[in-house]
């Protein structure tokens, strides 16, 4: 089983920058894409960006174009979330999550079992 362990959020007033991390541990594949979600209470998740494992192919909600920015550290096993000019409507819980496949992520399909996630307040 594969194992997801975000951190790095935080309180921060609207228009600052904070960075988040997920580290992947376990059964994880060879290779896999891996992506950020969000959720705010009595919402679903919703997608915010992919990343291949080569990072040649990244994808973003419109949402955060422009924004955030996605990452990656294979040597790591780690995901990483750079997001600037922060909003209040971007508070949520951030998730990670990874697949065999990037539009698996992208469409949020069958993935992983979902870690804690990490609180991102922005407050106005």
């Amino acid at each position: 089983q594969v194992q997801l362990v975000e951190s790095g959020g935080g309180l921060v007033q609207a228009g600052g920058s904070l960075r988040l991390s997920c580290a992947a541990s376990g059964r994880t594949p060879s290779s896999y894409a891996m992506g950020w979600f969000r959720q705010t209470p009595g919402k679903e998740r919703e997608f915010v960006a992919a990343i291949s494992w080569s990072g040649g192919r990244i994808y973003y909600a419109d949402s955060v174009k422009g924004r955030f920015t996605i990452s990656r550290d294979n040597a790591k096993n780690t995901v990483y979330l750079q997001m600037n000019s922060l909003k209040p409507e971007d508070t949520a819980v951030y998730h990670c999550n990874l697949d065999r496949e990037f539009y698996t992520i992208v469409r949020m399909g069958l993935l992983s079992p979902w870690g804690q996630g990490t609180q991102v307040t922005v407050s106005s």
